[in-house]
């Protein structure tokens, strides 16, 4: 072997020294640090890229198994999984992937095939996600959360989909759309439907529940869902469609008999009363100390807010309402406005009920156990607007807003996944946590010295970020 420049001889030299400590079985002290500078140039020239693998390797891993890899596109699992690193918009995501993975797209091909993913594969991902999660239930669902939500988008102009509305976000000012969610026990997403942004809340349930139900044939369900769903229509409906379903009450607003008959039971913590309605109907009511102390200290603290406002002089017979703890003001007089005591203290006896109508054949305390639930898909909802930033829309075109609630979907599932990998396999760490950790993984491709062959070598030096690859019994 010969060699003509600086760097072939370097080379040579790192094959002679590796070859005389094989011959010899031992390692040989380097005591001449003459040629470093050498060396490292040697190595700079052998490092073609440095890019993040952590998340690669385990991520990648689990979008195959939930079974997203059913379609073929490598650009849907980039899509996917960087609303999951580093959500964004798509121009943002394109330079993400450009910068720390070597993957360039244009934002012409993006938007291309997002009108290519709302065309072919919206309903086969969310058949993909739904077989995933009912092998996670052993092929049986009980139960299903609906809720509701709103997305904003950075735009001045309503049109057919994007309306003014009620803002759980806090934009009534920005054009939105109401997405209503589907989820399972444990909050694992079932299926999403987007609607106009002035569509009232409680007349989307029975369209997202009738498209599921005519899409996967689940079977008998229990569906369960907060107070803002409930209405004399939908009750109608969900008894007309057989539905079994847990709702959340308004129990202040029953009968004035109904009433009467919740106040004049005995109420200690944890205590529950059943009480018959029409059609089967049953109105199961449970107290809990701690909800009544939150109840009397959430409205101490409304009414010291008004108190202030009176004495301000800013409040005007306009904000005597029924919303929030106005309804406690009242006019006397010449239009002088004062605290109702009476309203306040009427409002007092109910502090720490709470109410829940169901048809279902579950007990009182299975019923209020499957209604604690859905704390899980308002966790849905939180981490899909904060951790994956599904909110702003960017997007103008009806098709591309779905593909972008697609693709948001397909994220939240890989999330959940994630989430139940990491407990089963004891780990003690958050999906955000293991994230962190996995970012902070770096792969190195380089030339191999003897070999001369190019290798991926993976940088995995602290304790935890071996735990966390060893643990997805990931070899590095």
């Amino acid at each position: 072997m010969a060699a003509h420049t600086e760097n072939g001889i370097v080379r040579l030299e790192s094959l002679a020294r590796k070859e005389i400590e094989r011959l010899s079985k031992q390692k040989v002290i380097e005591f001449n640090y003459d040629q470093d500078e050498q060396h490292k140039s040697f190595v700079r020239e052998s490092i073609q890229t440095i890019r993040i693998v952590g998340t690669e390797l385990v991520l990648v891993n689990i979008f195959n198994e939930i079974g997203f890899d059913q379609i073929p596109d490598k650009l849907l699992r980039h899509l996917v999984i960087s609303r999951l690193l580093y959500p964004g918009s798509k121009l943002r995501t394109i330079e993400y992937l450009s910068r720390h993975y070597q993957e360039h797209y244009s934002m012409s091909s993006v938007y291309r095939y997002l009108d290519k993913l709302n065309q072919r594969y919206k309903e086969r991902l969310q058949l993909i996600s739904y077989q995933h999660t009912l092998k996670l239930f052993k092929g049986v669902l009980s139960a299903v959360f609906y809720d509701v939500s709103t997305l904003y988008f950075e735009a001045s102009r309503e049109d057919e989909l994007r309306k003014l509305g009620f803002s759980k976000d806090g934009k009534p000012h920005c054009p939105q759309i109401v997405l209503g969610l589907l989820v399972t026990t444990g909050g694992y997403p079932l299926a999403f439907e987007m609607f106009e942004g002035n569509k009232y809340e409680g007349e989307t349930l029975i369209p997202v529940l009738e498209h599921f139900k005519k899409r996967y044939d689940p079977g008998k369900l229990v569906v369960v869902a907060d107070a803002g769903l409930l209405s004399k229509s939908n009750i109608e409906q969900l008894l007309n469609h057989n539905y079994e379903f847990i709702l959340g009450a308004r129990i202040k607003s029953e009968t004035k008999e109904q009433k009467s008959q919740i106040l004049s039971k005995k109420w200690g913590n944890d205590t529950i009363h059943e009480f018959e309605k029409k059609e089967l109907i049953k109105l199961i009511v449970s107290y809990s100390e701690k909800r009544a102390k939150k109840d009397t200290h959430n409205r101490d603290n409304g009414i010291k807010r008004l108190e202030k406002r009176i004495k301000s002089g800013k409040l005007n017979k306009d904000n005597i309402n029924n919303r929030g703890y106005n309804k406690f003001l009242k006019i006397e007089g010449n239009a002088t406005i004062s605290l109702d005591l009476e309203k306040i203290n009427n409002d007092s006896k109910w502090d720490g009920l709470k109410g829940y109508i169901t048809n279902s054949s579950l007990n009182p305390q299975e019923v209020i156990d499957q209604y604690r639930q859905l704390w899980q898909i308002e966790k849905a909802f939180r981490i899909s607007k904060t951790d994956l930033k599904v909110r702003p829309i960017y997007h103008r075109k009806a098709n591309r807003i779905e593909s972008h609630l697609i693709i948001s979907f397909c994220s939240y599932k890989l999330y959940k996944e994630l989430e139940r990998q990491l407990i089963e396999k004891h780990t003690g760490l958050s999906p955000e946590k293991a994230l962190d950790i996995l970012k902070s993984i770096f792969g190195v491709k380089t030339i191999l010295p003897v070999s001369n062959k190019t290798a991926e070598i993976v940088v995995a030096n602290t304790k935890e970020q071996k735990e966390l690859l060893s643990a997805f019994n990931i070899k590095f």
